[in-house]
């Protein structure tokens, strides 16, 4: 009654995508347990049912998990005026704090750089809260970046039975130092336990939590009018989708954020209108243009 049930879920509870795999994730966990010979349990049914327990989950009845965000589409990257106002609003708000003198004004500082390290390697929030001062080093290749030219994620998303997954990250944006060591300088000594090597902490100490970035950037991205397709994982997106409109090799782009499959980067492109329509525009000036002439002639 795999599918039976399964239907019933969608079309009556409405059970998202992600939620269907997890129960079935768990059933099928329990079934290739009860039809495994190394337990005992196929004899033992035989000897008392006259009959055995066959598996009912296979390739093609169950949801498999095709992209890493599975919004069903509803979500999107920022364009880039969209992405420089949600930075300047973050902005604003540090300073707001900080004229009024309220306490408060280093927490936001601390999510407004947060904010633009997650964009500027393309992290995810898991990614990006866990940063320590020693994840950043040089990269020889590119010393206009200083100390902050390659980066070591150690909380990349685990697969399935694995622990996290690890990657590299070259720094793109020569603007990132900037921004990391002027928070070093100035916001980070207010929030960092003594010898602390935590990037992004609360006044506690601890990790900032996922929680609390999440509130942060609904309320700018609400106080700027975008809507709800636009999420904190629409960081990440953008940094994809940029690097693409500009140029960047696809293969480069895979490997800087850590796709296993160039399917799943691909999923995240949403590049804008304008790179499009400038894309065709190349297309019909160059060698495919040529092409489609010559063969409307003949």
């Amino acid at each position: 009654m795999v599918d039976e049930f399964f239907a019933d879920r969608r079309a009556v509870h409405g059970n998202q995508r992600s939620t269907i795999r997890s129960y079935q994730n768990a059933l099928s966990g329990f079934t290739d347990y009860i039809c495994s010979e190394s337990y005992g349990w196929i004899d033992r049914c035989m000897e008392l049912f006259d009959t055995h327990p066959a598996p009912v989950f296979h390739y093609w009845n169950t949801a498999r998990h095709i992209q890493e965000a599975e919004h069903g589409g509803r979500r999107r990257p920022f364009r880039h005026t969209e992405l420089q106002a949600f930075f300047d609003r973050a902005d604003d708000e540090v300073e707001r704090i900080a004229r009024t003198d309220r306490k408060g004004w280093a927490a936001a500082f601390r999510d407004a750089t947060l904010f633009k390290i997650a964009y500027c390697f393309g992290l995810r929030r898991n990614e990006v809260r866990h940063l320590e001062t020693f994840d950043f080093s040089r990269n020889r290749k590119a010393p206009e970046f200083g100390k902050y030219g390659h980066l070591n994620v150690r909380y990349g998303k685990a697969m399935r039975g694995s622990d996290y997954k690890q990657r590299n990250v070259l720094a793109l944006f020569p603007w990132g130092s900037e921004i990391l060591e002027e928070w070093l300088e100035r916001g980070h000594p207010h929030l960092a336990t003594q010898g602390g090597t935590e990037l992004f902490t609360t006044e506690r100490g601890t990790f900032v939590s996922e929680t609390a970035l999440g509130a942060r950037f609904r309320q700018y991205r609400d106080d700027i009018g975008l809507g709800r397709e636009v999420v904190m994982h629409s960081l990440r997106h953008s940094y994809i989708t940029h690097l693409i409109e500009a140029g960047a090799p696809a293969y480069f782009v895979q490997r800087q954020v850590g796709h296993e499959y160039a399917s799943t980067t691909a999923l995240y492109t949403g590049v804008s209108d304008e790179y499009l329509t400038s894309t065709v525009r190349d297309m019909l000036g160059g060698t495919i243009g040529d092409a489609l002439r010559n063969g409307s002639k003949e």
